[in-house]
């Protein structure tokens, strides 16, 4: 049990890229395949020694028929008993080796190439890397058939010739038509793989495509579910899983015939070496003894080949889980070459930053941010402004690493994000994203990123922060309440809240929040707002996306975003000093409405309530009037300041 557990935290450590076993910097699974090689070789000498025993039935059933039966010496067959017993408990004993020794070595190929498999599965929750996931896949696929009875009928095949020789020695036409026969089960073997080439690969993909799409529909059965589209929702799935299963039965339909005929002529061969033996024996060339050890013989020689056969799906997988898997690590992913640099301090330079979205047709790729640059030093906070599909969430997946900008950089203290251990960097940056959702586990484990090291004083440190350690205590069962299903006893707003503890567990140097205050509420606010002004005491940078204007009361500087365009930056109160002054705005409609209050509003009219006030700068088709807005900006941020209220009434006075 020790031993297991300091492997679960070997395997654990090298998933995090900290620690672990000692690989290659540029192919893992090229290093754990040449480690493989010494068990396939001890387990290939306990195949020789299997076939080599396997002899003991025919040469038993010679030496009764041509010996004991001739002679009637009961001690003659009683000697021989004991040496036929003593012959199955080794074989049974090197089948065991075998096996064992094939199982250990599929679960050390996983231990070895798991951890960057597992980040490839990671990477697949990323727009544009749905492809990366099948690592992990594929390497279940190989640890299955290396642990299965599958591959025992590869290891035999070799040893075929032996029985062939020794069917020469018996009689050399009962060699030749063993041979014949072999053939004739080889090329159908080889048939079978023609026909089905390629099939295997496409019914896995279309397996993985299927299994995708029902996971992605499990964890919205919510909406499935509320919408009534549970009927539509299936069909689309059971489309999926038809397409992939007709070209597996398709496949199934080529193997079931080839195996079959493979299974018929195997019998009828044995047959044929019985018919020739009763000839020869009539003849006077061998005797009585030596037709049953022909049968036997000729039926062991074509076994392996008649077990691929049969197995050749499982086969057929492996190869394609293999292949896949040697092509996946060929490509360098090792970051063991990099040097491991200073903590970052917040400083963050960003020049020119180009994002280019998916091609729409056989048009060009549509720029999502276009030559984006600015700059924040230590314990200053950019608010990120912009109606929606502006650009502020790719801009948010850029800096903190999720997507790579297709030209420009962001530097980190003067290095680029590729200059550092993705592992080292992570733990100095938090992250927000805008759907927030709790891995499977604790709410101290989700808080500090299921980290064993973690403390608890840390811990309350960030749960205070984000204003959530007394919700947290109202739970049952308080830090240890279990999270990530869909029974979660939490709203949306409390599961955001989390989400920011999370974010500033441990005061990362680095803090990017992608509105962060869209589901929460007064209290939620005035939270946040506290959080944003302790990092920034700190020293932590903190980048703000958001469309309410309440968030830009503690950040130093603003940024307005517009279809991928910075239309404005720069420090808070210029970009204030630069917008045109603005008619004093009418009182703000209450936030909540009386039952009896009704708006007539013309087609084509909307109204800004609240905190959508500015939005209502934004014209139609997604075109900011960018003196508007920055005049909106102004005049919301001036009420702020001179409120020159705690952020507690300041959200309780509902400008959020």
């Amino acid at each position: 049990m020790t031993d297991n557990k300091k492997a679960t935290r070997a395997v654990a450590k090298a998933i995090d890229g900290t620690e672990g076993v000692n690989l290659p910097d540029k192919n893992i699974y090229s290093h754990a395949q040449f480690l493989m090689r010494r068990p396939a070789f001890v387990a290939g000498l306990f195949s020789a020694l299997i076939n080599l025993l396997m002899l003991t039935g025919s040469l038993y059933m010679l030496q009764i028929y041509d010996r004991v039966l001739s002679s009637g010496s009961l001690a003659t067959l009683q000697g021989l008993f004991v040496i036929v017993t003593l012959a199955y408990v080794f074989y049974g004993i090197y089948e065991f080796l075998r096996a064992r020794i094939l199982s250990r070595a599929a679960m050390r190929l996983y231990s070895l190439v798991a951890p960057e498999a597992f980040r490839a599965w990671l990477r697949s929750g990323i727009a544009g890397e749905r492809s990366a996931g099948l690592p992990l896949r594929d390497l279940e696929i190989l640890r299955g058939f290396l642990s299965s009875p599958a591959v025992a009928s590869v290891f035999d095949l070799p040893w075929v010739p032996l029985y062939v020789a020794v069917l020469f020695l018996i009689h050399p036409l009962l060699g030749w038509l063993t041979l014949v026969g072999a053939g004739v089960v080889i090329v159908v073997a080889l048939v079978n793989h023609w026909l089905t080439k390629g099939m295997t690969d496409l019914t896995m993909t279309g397996d993985a495509r299927a299994r995708d799409f029902a996971e992605r529909g499990m964890r919205q059965a919510e909406l499935v579910d509320a919408m009534g589209m549970q009927a539509d929702v299936g069909a689309r799935w059971l489309d999926l899983q038809n397409s992939s299963l007709a070209v597996g039965q398709a496949g199934n339909d080529k193997t079931e015939a080839t195996s079959a005929f493979s299974k018929a002529f195997r019998m009828f061969l044995q047959s044929a070496i019985l018919t020739l033996g009763a000839f020869l024996v009539l003849r006077h060339e061998m005797s009585a003894g030596m037709i049953i050890a022909a049968s036997i013989l000729s039926g062991r020689a074509l076994s392996p080949v008649d077990q691929i056969i049969g197995q050749w799906k499982a086969i057929a997988r492996a190869a394609v889980a293999h292949r896949r898997l040697r092509d996946f690590f060929d490509v360098p992913r090792s970051e063991a070459g990099r040097v491991q640099l200073p903590a970052p301090t917040g400083q963050i330079t960003a020049t020119g930053l180009l994002r280019l979205g998916e091609a729409v047709m056989a048009g060009e790729r549509r720029r999502v941010l276009k030559g984006i640059s600015f700059d924040l030093n230590p314990g200053e906070a950019l608010g990120v402004i912009g109606n929606s599909a502006s650009g502020k969430s790719s801009l948010a997946r850029l800096l903190v690493g999720v997507w790579q900008p297709d030209a420009g950089e962001i530097r980190m203290d003067g290095a680029t994000r590729t200059m550092w251990k993705s592992a080292d960097l992570g733990r100095h940056i938090g992250y927000l994203p805008q759907s927030v959702e709790m891995l499977p586990g604790t709410v101290r484990d989700n808080i500090t990123r299921f980290s064993p090291q973690a403390q608890d004083a840390d811990l309350i440190e960030a749960a205070s922060m984000a204003g959530v350690h007394e919700m947290i205590l109202s739970l049952p069962l308080g830090y240890s309440t279990m999270l990530g299903s869909p029974d979660q006893p939490l709203s949306g707003g409390q599961i955001q809240r989390l989400g920011l503890a999370r974010a500033i567990f441990g005061k990362p140097r680095i803090v990017v929040l992608d509105e962060p205050n869209a589901s929460l509420d007064s209290a939620g606010e005035a939270a946040l707002l506290n959080a944003i002004r302790e990092l920034k005491a700190g020293g932590s940078t903190v980048i703000v996306m958001t469309h309410r204007p309440n968030a830009l009361s503690v950040m130093d500087k603003v940024m307005v975003l517009n279809a991928g365009e910075m239309i404005k930056y720069g420090r808070i109160d210029e970009v204030i000093k630069e917008a045109p002054a603005a008619a004093a705005p009418a009182p703000f409609p209450p936030r909540r409405a009386t039952p009896n209050a009704r708006a007539r509003l013309q087609p084509g009219v909307s109204v800004a309530w609240g905190h959508d006030a500015p939005r209502a700068a934004y014209a139609n088709d997604g075109v900011v009037d960018d003196s508007s807005a920055a005049a909106v900006l102004r005049r919301r941020f001036l009420e702020l300041k001179n409120r020159s209220v705690d952020s507690g009434a300041a959200a309780a006075e509902g400008i959020v």
